[in-house]
């Protein structure tokens, strides 16, 4: 276990994982250590929204990166150490601050669920660093009352696509009251950035959006992504931009890419820069192609290997339009958690003609879909389905010498798992 696990654990035991979503008591700390957020140097960014919010920050933060702006990301959940969630400049947070931040929190005795933790040790460690210039923060699972809801003016509010997600920590009924929990919220002085909708979601952020004085910009209006002869196109008011990446493999990543160009180019950075940025973008668990590391060990080389976070219908429909693009027979290794609507969720792949569909449990995540009862729910939907024990035991189920697709996902933290045994000598 990595020294940041092992800090992490110690949190975990000192503060509730249960989310819990209170400004009050975030608020409260900060007004006790005399902390102004609004007077943290650099401008602040929030990523709002159900599926894409990474894919939009790690865009934002490459692109401006590459301008030669110095910036720091806050992102959930962590991939690999839970260090990788917090970002300055051109490196992860050390484990030395970490737990020096960690610890400050710790002392005060205040009451403070982890989720909140984590942010204010961003908030300290961004405060106690110079010449910052931008701050990308990606929400929690709502944002009217996440604890990443902090600044009054930030410089812009994106708002990534937003789907049916979450209504068990809400409270809420519908799509509708999801839309006024992460719109409703949002800044009247700032710049708003809407990404890709359904019609019906878009007319909702709109109407919502009707009485907020800040200027929007909509996918589908402003810009927009097509595709010519299996290329990916860029457009907007300032032109076209032909887009190119070995790592960014479907059209609901580029999609969130847009709304970084977007932005980028408002703010008047080159065009050679954006394209340049574009090329050098990796979304770890995203659609991920993974071509070296300890499990290939496992694995034939004329087998593909693909690990994809996806866990929402949403997410669900774009990997599986992205593996109708192959032609290779395609095997599946799935982890769910309870609360992602397992059933609904593996019905969006019977087009995709899995050969083989392999059940695990999620590690060391209690409200994982047990093997044996994802297994069942599998069988139950047509799927030629086995059950196994652990990572190393599902891909020995399936590898052999036939070039085959090897697609895990159902879970960030499925993603998480297999990932950190790929690298196992990561520690950032």
């Amino acid at each position: 276990m990595l020294e940041s696990e092992k800090y992490y654990l110690k949190l975990q035991k000192k503060f509730s994982r249960r989310i819990n979503l209170d400004l009050k008591r975030i608020n409260n700390f900060l007004k006790k250590q005399s902390i102004d957020p609004d007077k943290i140097k650099g401008k602040i960014v929030n990523i709002i929204g159900s599926d894409g919010k990474n894919a939009v920050l790690q865009t934002l933060s490459t692109i401006f990166r590459e301008n030669k702006y110095k910036i720091s990301t806050f992102t959930s959940p962590s991939i690999i150490s839970p260090l990788d969630r917090i970002f300055i400049k051109n490196k992860f947070i050390t484990l030395n601050d970490f737990k020096k931040f960690g610890d400050f929190v710790i002392k005060s005795k205040e009451k403070l669920t982890l989720f909140e933790v984590l942010t204010i040790i961003y908030i300290l460690k961004i405060d106690s660093v110079k010449n910052l210039d931008f701050h990308f923060v990606e929400s929690g699972a709502g944002f009217e009352k996440d604890s990443t809801n902090l600044w009054e003016k930030p410089a812009f509010q994106v708002i990534t696509n937003i789907n049916l997600q979450h209504l068990d920590l809400f409270g809420a009924r519908n799509i509708e009251d999801i839309c006024k929990i992460k719109v409703g919220s949002l800044s009247k002085d700032t710049q708003i950035y809407v990404g890709k909708q359904k019609k019906s979601v878009l007319k909702i952020i709109k109407r919502i959006l009707k009485d907020n004085p800040s200027p929007v910009h909509y996918y589908g209006k402003d810009f927009f992504l097509k595709k010519r002869k299996n290329k990916y196109i860029y457009k907007d008011k300032n032109g076209e931009l032909a887009l190119v990446s070995k790592n960014i493999k479907s059209e609901g990543l580029w999609e969130n890419v847009c709304l970084g160009i977007k932005i980028a180019r408002d703010y008047n950075i080159n065009s050679k820069i954006i394209l340049k940025s574009i090329a050098k973008i990796r979304m770890l668990g995203r659609i991920d192609y993974i071509n070296k590391g300890k499990l290939r060990n496992h694995l034939n080389s004329n087998e593909i290997l693909i690990i994809d976070g996806a866990h929402s219908i949403k997410a669900a429909q774009n990997l599986s339009e992205h593996l109708k693009e192959h032609n290779e027979p395609i095997y599946g290794i799935l982890g769910i958690q309870k609360n992602r609507h397992p059933e609904k969720f593996i019905s969006i792949f019977k087009k995709n003609n899995f050969k083989k569909i392999v059940t695990v449990k999620i590690p060391s995540l209690p409200n994982s879909v047990e093997a044996d009862e994802l297994y069942k729910i599998c069988k139950k939907k047509g799927f030629n389905a086995l059950k196994a024990n652990g990572i190393i035991g599902a891909l020995k189920k399936i590898s052999s010498k036939d070039t085959k697709i090897i697609c895990i996902f159902g879970s960030l933290y499925l993603a998480s798992a297999f990932l950190k045994k790929n690298f196992n000598q990561y520690e950032v």
